[in-house]
């Protein structure tokens, strides 16, 4: 049995924004994006969900998904996504997700198993809100790669893991451990030069992933057991969620720093309809 460190802490959006922002930041999305595009080639007609700070990689799922919205948890803070057209962000507690049961075919999380102390509740939310037969794709630093030694990236932050215990976090969760990759060969660095040839050494040291990848991505199906009833939670005194209207500032939200008076919307998002939030 794995336990949560409460030492743990979120990184602040800003911070990841900035980071994926920079050309380090920029070539970690490519090749992440790669990896995971190659777990999830076609994603027509599905509902995709990203959990964390997923955003910098839902985009290639925009034209071609039935249904695409993020979850930024309270503590990590929420920005809106994307820039133009209908708002698909959502601050809510990564422990009580606002969402119907099984109203998402795909979730990526990202950014956020390292840093909850709720790992738990968090796993248990997901399943509930993964549709039968849906996948999870997990996106956490790889504890054996050289990311996760250096905090000059958001990957350097909060608990890295070991393959075998993302497998066991999942089997625990109910979910079945199905494929696994890795990616960010390339050490940390700001070499433009070095930079440019990061897909070459990616594919150069993919046999090694587990040993050399920064992050290590593994896909995971629901699992469904016969006569096993996982009963719904009682709705009276839940926490509201606020969603990020269309055209909303870029300044982040912060509940840390907003005031008791600061409104607050309940959020039906995804399958219960909310413009906001539907493809």
């Amino acid at each position: 049995m794995m336990t949560t460190q409460p030492s743990r802490m979120w990184t602040d959006v800003v911070d990841l924004r900035d980071f994926y922002e920079t050309a380090l930041g920029q070539t970690a999305r490519r090749l992440i994006r790669r990896r995971l595009r190659g777990l999830w080639p076609d994603v027509r007609g599905l509902r995709v969900l990203g959990l964390g700070f997923a955003s910098p990689y839902l985009w290639p799922f925009l034209g071609e998904a039935e249904r695409v919205a993020a979850i930024m948890p309270a503590s990590q803070g929420v920005l809106p996504w994307p820039a133009d057209g209908p708002g698909r962000t959502v601050l809510a507690d990564e422990a009580e997700l606002p969402l119907p049961d099984c109203s998402f075919d795909r979730i990526v999380l990202i950014h956020a198993l390292e840093s909850t102390e709720q790992v738990r509740a968090m796993m248990r939310e997901i399943w509930r809100v993964l549709a039968d037969g849906g996948r999870l794709v997990v996106v956490v630093p790889n504890r054996r790669g050289i990311w996760a030694r250096l905090e000059r990236t958001p990957f350097g932050n909060g608990r890295p893991y070991t393959v075998g215990q993302i497998n066991r976090l999942l089997r625990d969760s109910l979910f079945t451990p199905l494929a696994r990759t890795g990616a960010l060969v390339l050490p940390p660095t700001n070499s433009r030069m070095a930079l440019r040839f990061a897909p070459a050494v990616e594919r150069i040291g993919q046999p090694w992933c587990e040993t050399l990848a920064g992050v290590i991505l593994v896909e995971a199906a629901k699992q469904i057991y016969a006569g096993t009833a996982v009963r719904e939670r009682a709705r009276k005194g839940r926490r509201a969620y606020l969603p990020v209207p269309q055209g909303w500032a870029s300044t982040p939200f912060d509940p840390r720093r907003a005031g008791a008076s600061a409104p607050l919307a309940a959020a039906s998002m995804a399958a219960e309809g909310s413009p906001r939030a539907s493809a």
